[in-house]
């Protein structure tokens, strides 16, 4: 009869095999290897810069492209956008935009409300646009440059608008406030030494506190009709008045010329009296005869029936054809 033992199994066969010490290490290493390769080389996009620190200490600063370094920790890179134009919004914040701009609902007024020279209220919201001019300064000369230059900007737009009075901030002081916004914001940015550039400073909304609105829009058109009534004057000051003025000039001038004219024949008249004086004095007889024919030309042409008759005629009456004269009297 044939036995039926049970089968011996080898553990040992189904043991894990453990890889030798000498792969993990080469493993380990290359790793090592990949990790301090990947960390020295790193990549500046078109428009920033890389400010590159060894040991904490600034070195270099790196152009756009492919750049390499010393492997982390001995040098970090900092990249700095300074072709990129940044802005900070105040009053407001911008959440997405696009052709329907989203702006966020929160409060900013504490940005925002601002005291006019004249002691009005106002709300304020403006944009500040700048680059980074110097991106070591940028990093390293200010502490939390962001904000600082946030409360700068605050502290320079309050002090312009405390200086104008309400209707300035609202209406025609606009650019004039930008401007010197700009002008004393930069001055002081170059004074901290935050290596920025202001580029613009617009105002984007400049409106009276809610609560005050109602009183301003009457006061507004208050003032408009002032304005549209003050220029109807003028346009109809400009139309009678310019007109007035050139017939008096009219006037004046035809007086001149007549003054001119009875003047050069008063002068005229006088001087041919002299003359003719003159000439009578020398010879009275010729030149009382030539005055009596002058005279005769000037009267005969206006005389119609004309009698020429000599001295010895004694009367004229034959001559005279006196029906005719008659009949054409009736």
């Amino acid at each position: 009869m044939a036995s039926h033992e049970p089968p011996t199994i080898d553990i040992d066969r189904f043991r894990r095999q453990r890889p030798p010490t000498r792969v993990i290490i080469t493993g380990v290493l290359i790793l090592l290897g990949i990790i301090i390769v990947t960390s020295m080389v790193f990549t500046i996009e078109p428009e920033e810069v890389g400010v590159v620190l060894r040991f904490g200490k600034y070195v270099r600063t790196s152009p756009p492209g492919l750049n390499f370094k010393l492997p982390a920790p001995l040098e970090r890179v900092y990249k700095v956008p300074v072709q990129r134009q940044l802005k900070d919004e105040f009053g407001f914040r911008t959440e997405q935009a696009g052709v329907r701009t989203q702006y966020s609902r929160s409060n900013f007024e504490g940005e925002s409300l601002m005291l006019t020279g004249d002691l009005n209220v106002s709300v304020v919201e403006w944009i500040a646009q700048y680059r980074v001019r110097d991106p070591y300064k940028f990093l390293f000369k200010v502490r939390n440059v962001r904000k600082t230059f946030r409360d700068m900007n605050e502290a320079v737009i309050r002090a312009v608008v405390g200086d104008r009075s309400v209707a300035e901030v609202l209406t025609t002081g606009r650019q004039e406030i930008e401007d010197e916004v700009k002008t004393q914001l930069q001055e002081l940015c170059d004074q901290y030494e935050t290596g920025l550039k202001i580029e613009q400073v617009v105002l984007q909304d400049v409106n009276p506190p809610d609560e005050v609105k109602p009183s301003f829009n009457e006061v507004n058109q208050a003032q408009q009709e002032k304005e549209r009534l003050i220029n109807e004057a003028r346009r109809e000051y400009n139309k009678v008045i310019p007109l007035a003025e050139g017939e008096k000039d009219q006037r004046i001038r035809e007086a001149d010329g007549y003054r001119l004219k009875r003047t050069n024949e008063a002068e005229g008249d006088a001087a041919r009296f002299t003359a003719l004086l003159a000439e009578y004095q020398k010879a009275p007889e010729v030149t009382r005869r030539r005055i009596y024919i002058e005279t005769l030309q000037d009267v005969l042409p206006g005389i119609r029936s004309k009698i020429i008759v000599d001295g010895s005629t004694g009367s004229i009456l034959p001559l005279l054809n006196l029906d005719r004269q008659a009949g054409e009297k009736q």
